[in-house]
């Protein structure tokens, strides 16, 4: 049953005609006021994941759900038709259970606050935004454990509630959530900073409708979806063919391990395109994971995944909205790891989130290659590290990692990037001021992009001195597999974690652990991934080749990759010619796609030689999973 609104005005609105002018004007101020909470946010958040990193999605929605500015629409349709209760004047809800929202949050971190806005006793939008808390309980600080079983490991759970009731905060359920985190704080401070935002956005609301009036505020959201729905019509048909004798697009990704010694676990998907519509289907993905790598994927969120990732690549003028969702079919089948059952585990999800944006790549270029990424930083490394100071005072830190941009049709991948574009790094100052740590190092790593006509961004190595006693926690990955190159690009360079203790001995780490027991004076080196390269490298102008060396991006030796020889600080034309020439005829043909090896199995049996640590074993899936995947 869905939830029931309680509108105290029975008059209808009436769609009405809205000239260009006002509808841009309507468009840019919800624009405008979706910023502004960004800004409102981050300017009163505590936590460093907020505050500094920006690890937080707002979003104004129309008065059905339909996010019209924003970004991870799609949830509140979903939430007004699942809530079995009342929606009034003044309430907030509250949610961070992925299971309770289909996805629409994927870990117990995000506290999403979906806000009702009424105008005159009418529904009339809605604003709603989420943000990654530090700490939510479970069984490791930072609530992200890389061995759990069972989503209870991870924290406190919360059922969609109401917070706010007739625009009073309903202390002791607040109170409850705040006694069940290590950093009270400082979820207390981004939880009414959040509030705060939501808060403006009715405030510009209504604005809006004090100056066009309802029913032309109304039309005009409703004029924006159409128009997204007409452009991105026409970019589907542009790019996706149709399925021809049966034949469909087809990609694959893996994620290397889940934390517990096994791996790697395949994302798959196909895609074709029926008269009008795409249909995506991930049936050949594995099923879910013992693990906590299962990734719970709201069939809306990857339709904005997909909107945001073709708009930017083809028109990002177009303004990304929901109203192209009606285009797109997504097909997920339950139990497998992109749908896990209930209780499944979701605290290391972040590296099949990211995959997604890899296998969308691989996908969407087949039909155009000159149009194909490579593969990039498609991940979210999380760098946490927590203990009791000198003075008995508890630290805790998360801090997402950044990495290599892919090689792109249009050029070189930015280096040391977020894969999120609107994520910042905190600031090395601030971390240094606010806990026990030195930043040491700081640099992109040379050569970690992959080599091609356009190089993919490089890596980021990053050397934390630690202070005092604590724990340490790392999710990553990427040590096992490359990010591939396309168009006779080659794949960028792997992560890796490496902690020199204070003695000078050194351990090689995990890219997924927790509990890692450091003194004063050891120095974590946390090694980022660079993205693929894109098209051959033997067709890079020398001149880039030379400014990426001068420019410490490329080593010397590194610039023979791209058939470059460099000697005085220039390029030796002549030498180059002939290396360039020799390389061509070693190698022959380039490949659509390199992904640095063969099969698994040849992948596996190398791996402890070039990594250190013994392959992953084979996953093993329960029977019912299995076939409901298959």
């Amino acid at each position: 049953m869905p939830a029931r609104i309680i509108e105290t005005n029975p008059a209808p609105f009436s769609r009405v005609d809205v000239d260009l002018i006002t509808l841009d004007i309507v468009e840019n101020a919800l624009r405008n006021a979706r910023n502004e909470m960004d800004a409102v946010l981050f300017r009163t958040a505590m936590s460093p994941g907020i505050r500094e990193q920006h690890d937080a999605f707002p979003m104004i929605a129309n008065q059905e759900g339909k996010m019209v500015v924003g970004q991870f629409g799609s949830f509140l349709y979903g939430f007004i038709n699942g809530y079995e209760g009342t929606i009034e004047d003044g309430d907030i809800f509250i949610t961070n259970d992925p299971y309770s929202c289909n996805g629409a949050v994927s870990h117990l971190n995000d506290w999403l606050l979906m806000m009702p806005i009424f105008h005159e006793g009418k529904l009339v939008s809605w604003a709603a935004m989420f943000g990654h808390m530090t700490d939510v309980g479970g069984k490791v600080p930072g609530s992200l454990p890389t061995d759990a079983k069972m989503i209870y490991e991870e924290g406190v759970i919360v059922p969609p509630t109401k917070i706010y009731r007739g625009g009073e905060v309903q202390q002791d359920i607040l109170n409850i959530l705040l006694a069940n985190t290590r950093m009270p704080e400082w979820n207390k401070s981004d939880f009414y900073a959040i509030i705060a935002a939501l808060r403006l956005a009715e405030r510009r609301v209504r604005e809006n409708i004090d100056r066009f009036g309802a029913d032309t505020y109304i039309s005009a959201m409703w004029d924006m979806l159409d128009r997204n729905k007409v452009a991105m019509g026409a970019i589907i048909q542009m790019i996706i063919p149709e399925a021809k004798d049966g034949k469909k697009a087809e990609f694959h990704d893996w994620i290397d391990d889940d934390g517990m010694g096994n791996g790697p676990y395949k994302i798959a998907c196909t895609l074709h395109r029926e008269g009008e519509k795409a249909i995506f289907d991930f049936s050949a993905s594995d099923p879910q994971s013992f693990s906590s790598i299962n990734f719970l994927l709201n069939e809306e969120m990857f339709k904005m995944f997909f909107g945001a990732f073709t708009i930017n690549l083809f028109d990002p003028q177009i303004l990304f909205n929901d109203g192209f969702y009606d285009l797109v079919e997504v097909h997920i089948p339950e139990g497998c790891i992109l749908k896990p059952k209930k209780p499944a585990a979701l605290s290391c999800r972040t590296h099949m989130l990211g995959r997604i944006f890899d296998l969308m790549g691989g996908l969407l270029g087949q039909g155009a290659p000159d149009a194909l990424n490579a593969a990039g930083f498609s991940d979210s490394p999380h760098f946490m590290y927590s203990g009791f100071d000198k003075g008995g005072e508890w630290y805790q830190l998360f801090q997402i990692g950044f990495g290599g941009v892919p090689g792109r049709p249009v050029g070189d991948g930015p280096d040391g990037h977020s894969m999120w574009p609107a994520f910042t790094n905190v600031p090395n100052e601030f971390l240094e001021a606010y806990f026990p740590l030195r930043i040491r190092t700081y640099a992109t790593i040379p050569d970690s992009g992959g080599a091609g006509k356009h190089r993919g961004g490089n890596g980021i190595t990053i050397a934390y001195e630690l202070l005092e006693e604590g724990e340490v926690s790392i999710h990553d990955d990427r040590w096992l597999t490359y990010p591939w190159g396309v168009n006779g690009g080659e794949p960028g360079m792997r992560s890796t974690k490496t902690l020199v203790r204070k003695d000078g001995t050194t351990e090689n780490i995990p890219s997924k652990c927790d509990r890692v027991k450091v003194m004063p004076g050891d120095i974590l080196h946390f090694n980022t991934w660079g993205g693929g390269g894109w098209g051959d490298p033997l067709e890079r102008e020398t001149a880039a080749v030379l400014l990426d060396v001068k420019r410490h991006l490329v080593t010397i030796d590194g610039a023979r990759r791209y058939g470059v020889v460099i000697k005085g600080g220039a390029v030796d034309e002549s030498a180059t010619a002939k290396l360039r020439k020799e390389m061509a005829a070693k190698r022959g043909g380039t490949e659509l796609f390199n992904r640095g090896f063969g099969s698994i199995k040849e992948l596996k049996a190398r791996a402890e030689k070039e990594t250190g640590f013994k392959p992953p074993v084979d996953p093993v899936f329960r029977a019912q999973f299995r076939t409901a995947a298959e």
